[in-house]
């Protein structure tokens, strides 16, 4: 479980498999205090530390997983959101993130809005109406307010703070990014459709 709050941007070192694929992630974080084993998420997406030197992890990554995210594109100098997983007690200061990318949706513009950058992007069909003005969604594993809606396409404002600590800072139009809609949003639309849960 994350919180959508970027704690480091980490650059992709190396890239190698056939098939699935290993990623070495070089970091700042203090890798003494990262277990083998531990949840990092990259870019939005929930992966398991396989590896560590001081400055660096390892994680392995499926096909699945490659061909419905942008993990796919990934290349060596690739920068990379990451937030290492919440501890129970710690402030839960963005919204409920589980790290489980339900699409990938692309940038269709980019504007300065003040001392602000405006960005519009358009979200895969099947995930659009999990999207709400005012609501909570995760792009590139980041938590943010969405400002408005039309159909497939929503709006966010990315202030100058998040612009420097992340990836969003190089983001242009023709970007892809993952998304991971809100989990409250998702079990609301499940109740409103009056689809009974297994049992």
């Amino acid at each position: 479980m994350f919180t959508g709050l970027i704690g480091d941007v980490g650059v992709v070192r190396s890239v190698s498999g056939n098939g699935d694929a290993r990623f070495v992630i070089g970091v700042n974080y203090d890798m003494a205090t990262v277990a083998i084993g531990a949840s990092i998420a990259c870019d939005g997406a929930c992966l398991t530390v396989v590896q560590k030197d001081s400055n660096s992890f390892s994680v392995d990554v499926s096909a699945e997983t490659l061909s419905c995210t942008t993990l796919g594109g990934w290349v060596t100098n690739t920068l990379v959101n990451l937030e290492r997983s919440l501890r129970i007690g710690e402030e839960l200061g963005g919204h409920l993130v589980l790290g489980h990318v339900d699409g990938v949706a692309e940038v269709i513009d980019r504007r300065a809005d003040g001392d602000s950058i405006r960005f519009e992007f358009e979200a895969p069909t099947d995930c659009a109406r999990f999207i709400a003005q005012k609501g909570s969604v995760t792009l590139n594993g980041a938590s943010l307010t969405v400002n408005d809606v039309d159909d497939a396409r929503f709006g966010v404002n990315i202030i100058p703070h998040t612009a420097e600590v992340t990836t969003f800072g190089a983001l242009q139009a023709g970007c892809r990014v993952n998304l991971e809609v809100d989990l409250l949003a998702r079990y609301v639309a499940r109740l409103q459709s009056g689809t009974k849960a297994s049992t």
